[in-house]
């Protein structure tokens, strides 16, 4: 059985503790820039690690040294909990400025 979608409601308070998140139909996404490529690299296999114990991957899109992360449960057909609980691994990731 897959995830239940979250409402709508459920998405707006998920988003309320994701601010650089932003909500594009039934995913969510979040662009990064790193300081140079290595450390973009770097970052995505860190998060390619989070995302292989999780078992639920984002799209990532690579441009030198910003990255745009994009989650969906796709076998659900929408954002679900799965969701969210990346995106605050991927956030918890990112270093400090």
């Amino acid at each position: 059985m897959s995830e239940p979608i979250l409402s709508n409601s459920d998405i707006d308070d998920a988003l309320t503790g994701l601010p650089e998140w932003t909500l594009d139909g039934k995913q969510i996404s979040r662009t990064v820039e790193l300081p140079t490529f290595p450390a973009a690299i770097e970052f995505v296999s860190r998060v390619a690690d989070a995302a292989e114990s999780a078992d639920h991957h984002p799209d990532i899109d690579i441009r030198w040294r910003k990255l745009t992360f994009t989650l969906s449960t796709h076998s659900a057909g929408g954002l679900t909990k799965k969701d969210v609980h990346l995106a605050h691994q991927i956030d918890a990731l990112l270093p400090d400025d």
